[in-house]
């Protein structure tokens, strides 16, 4: 086996060196896919209907109330949304609001009212997404600092939005978001691991390897922490529901109309639901470690997610894609360098074992909760994919790439 951890052997990125990361594709040293600055928390007054409705949502879902209220909503003008921050907020809060409306009463909603309809396709078009409430809007833009002096990180982060609220829904998005800061030095890493594979300094490489693989733990560790204040029960039963989408799903075959939207010309669309698959962390991490995944159905799905990422983030994933070869580097040199082999293989193992957990909280949260549930298909996500396949399929592969 390959060592898995060595306190000598943790390595810290040299974040100066990664500055052009963040102005060209939106990801930070220290961040990762989560933005600079912490998301808006507010939006200017003009659009104080949506924050009212947002503020009022936990509480308005247990009323029956909910839907009529959101068709009386007028069709605001976005043109007063004058930055990306803003234009984040407004889509966070229309998303909500668009899934409370369609999943919130007894059956699925078939239309969207023209109020959310509307403008939430209009911030659409500017973010380069689909209308519809995508990872984005539910992880990276949704949370605040207790303290805006210590780090992103569990225990000093909250959420801005909830559905239904309380300890279960919180703590499952937070700890997506704790994933997503952690994985920010990996990402640096991957970048610098590329320039040295590149130029052949392979001592360089070795150490932004380390760096890799000492964040990528990090990673596991928090993701490791979900059952501490996540219930499978609640989780399935409470928080599950308002994420789906309709594409995929059988209680709307056909998809939603958004009413109001003439591109859309009066036609049901169908989008997916909200999905850890629309992270930008694995994609990019496979790409710098050279991990392939064998063709079948469920790749177009995944490439299809991409589509639900920002725009620079996808970017992102495929100019790692099309960099310099890690692996060929430390194939080449897995005699001469055993500790670039090991290193290249503790990133895989930690990458390897992050998988096995999201897999094991994908039978225990969502495949096993199905059972006894007819209207939840079994071992189908909230994007619309059996995912109990694809998960241990790509844990599978992840492995088959340790190098001997």
């Amino acid at each position: 086996m390959f060592p898995l951890e060595n306190p000598k052997r943790i390595v810290k990125v040299e974040v100066s060196n990664c500055e052009p990361l963040w102005r060209e594709f939106e990801v930070h040293p220290e961040r990762g896919f989560l933005p600079p600055l912490d998301p808006l928390e507010r939006l200017p007054g003009e659009f104080d209907s949506w924050e009212e409705l947002a503020g009022d949502l936990p509480k308005l879902l247990v009323t029956d109330k909910l839907r009529s209220i959101l068709e009386q909503l007028p069709v605001l003008e976005v043109t007063g949304l004058r930055n990306d921050p803003e234009y984040q907020r407004a889509m966070l809060i229309l998303s909500y609001l668009g899934h409370a409306y369609v999943w919130g009463g007894a059956k699925p909603a078939h239309r969207i009212p023209a109020g959310i309809a509307v403008p939430w396709y209009q911030i659409s078009q500017r973010l380069g997404r689909p209308p519809v409430l995508s990872y984005a809007s539910y992880a990276l833009h949704n949370w605040r600092r207790i303290n805006p002096d210590e780090a992103v990180a569990l225990g000093n982060i909250v959420l801005l939005q909830n559905f239904l609220g309380g300890m279960d829904e919180e703590w499952f998005i937070l700890v997506h978001v704790d994933i997503e800061a952690k994985a920010g030095p990996a990402l640096a890493a991957g970048v610098l691991a590329q320039r040295a594979a590149l130029e052949g300094r392979l001592e360089d490489l070795e150490r932004h390897l380390l760096a890799l693989a000492s964040s990528s733990k990090a990673m596991y560790e928090t993701l490791s922490r979900m059952p501490e204040h996540c219930d499978p029960y609640i989780y399935y039963h409470r928080v599950r529901p308002y994420i789906h989408g309709w594409k995929n799903h059988p209680a709307l075959p056909e998809g939603v109309i958004y009413e109001g939207v003439a591109a859309y010309g009066n036609r049901p669309q169908q989008f997916r639901g909200e999905t850890g698959a629309q992270s930008s962390i694995v994609p990019s991490l496979d790409a710098v470690l050279g991990i392939a995944h064998k063709e079948d159905p469920l790749r177009p799905y995944l490439m299809e997610m991409r589509d639900y990422m920002p725009p620079r983030h996808r970017m992102f994933i495929e100019t790692l894609e099309n960099g310099p070869s890690i692996r060929d580097q430390v194939l080449a040199h897995r005699r001469s360098r055993p500790t670039l082999r090991d290193a290249y293989n503790d990133c895989l193992l930690w990458i390897e074992r992050f998988r096995s957990k999201h897999l094991e909280y994908a039978a225990t949260y969502i495949h096993r909760q199905s059972q006894d549930r007819a209207s939840n298909p079994t071992g189908v996500g909230t994007g619309g994919t059996p995912f109990m396949q694809y998960l241990k399929k790509h844990r599978d592969e992840t492995s088959e790439h340790l190098i001997r």
